[in-house]
């Protein structure tokens, strides 16, 4: 009689899904975190605190008071003053982060109270074109500027943008002279001008209102310039200082006042603007 020896069968692994997003990882530490716990923590890295972006609404939410905020200016529109196209034409581009972001450009301005002051506000969103500043951020910077001249409001702004917009050509490097105008303007009335630099601030927003606040504050390793390093680096023929424009390396040179963790934001700016109130 003839022995046969069974033949093992393969084992059958089960393939468990796991939901798409259920997951994040860390651009600093490079930890996999659970999205949930970082949604909980405001969006900062529990393991590094590296503070992920996040949208202009999200900011809003958690600078103003719950209801508070009444937002202006959500009609302008830019126009294509060059007929730009590259891949595709500007008009579609413009089309295509209106529907990504339900905004209708890059900046979200409007009046709020934070901690009972009110302020007006300016946010710019990363999400839509890099924060890039075109004819309608310029304007609505300077529409919100214009409406803390006249009531006599401090302007709070948050940048987080990648510079002037290309698409408009000249026009968007215009909005640099513009903004700062108004922010003269603001200055006569004696009202505090706050600018919070989140990651990343570049680019012509930098080399404006951004840096022209009364006081300076900035996230934790926000990247913080005008040029990038690489930039930098073959013009001057030199390699660059270590942690070269992040917010810290900008604090201990004197370009920022402060760096304040996400969570104490709201926290800090209700006490500057009782400072600055007198109270």
């Amino acid at each position: 009689m003839a022995w046969f020896k069974k033949k093992e069968q393969p084992a059958i692994s089960k393939k468990v899904k796991v939901p798409e997003g259920l997951w994040v990882k860390c651009n600093s530490c490079k930890e996999i975190i659970y999205r949930k716990e970082v949604d909980k923590n405001l969006k900062v890295c529990p393991k590094c605190n590296y503070h992920f972006r996040i949208s202009a609404k999200e900011r809003i939410s958690l600078l103003a008071d719950q209801d508070s905020f009444i937002e202006t200016g959500q009609n302008l529109r830019s126009k294509d003053p060059l007929n730009f196209k590259d891949q595709i034409t500007y008009r579609e581009r413009l089309g295509d982060y209106r529907k990504k972001t339900d905004n209708s450009d890059a900046a979200i301005t409007g009046s709020a109270s934070i901690g009972g002051h009110k302020v007006v506000l300016i946010v710019l969103d990363f999400e839509f074109m890099g924060g890039s500043m075109g004819s309608v951020v310029g304007e609505k910077f300077v529409l919100a500027a214009e409406k803390a001249t006249e009531e006599e409001m401090p302007l709070i702004s948050v940048s987080s943008s990648g510079g002037a917009r290309m698409h408009e050509g000249i026009i968007s490097l215009m909005q640099m002279a513009k903004t700062s105008a108004s922010l003269s303007r603001l200055k006569e009335t004696r009202m505090p001008y706050i600018s919070i630099l989140a990651d990343p601030t570049f680019g012509g927003v930098s080399a404006s209102f951004a840096m022209l606040g009364d006081i300076i504050i900035a996230e934790p390793k926000s990247l913080i310039g005008f040029a990038g390093p690489r930039v930098i680096e073959q013009t001057i023929k030199q390699q660059l200082p270590e942690n070269f424009q992040t917010a810290e390396f900008l604090l201990q040179h004197g370009m920022i006042d402060m760096i304040v963790s996400r969570k104490e934001m709201k926290q800090i700016v209700v006490k500057l603007l009782s400072l600055t109130a007198g109270e």
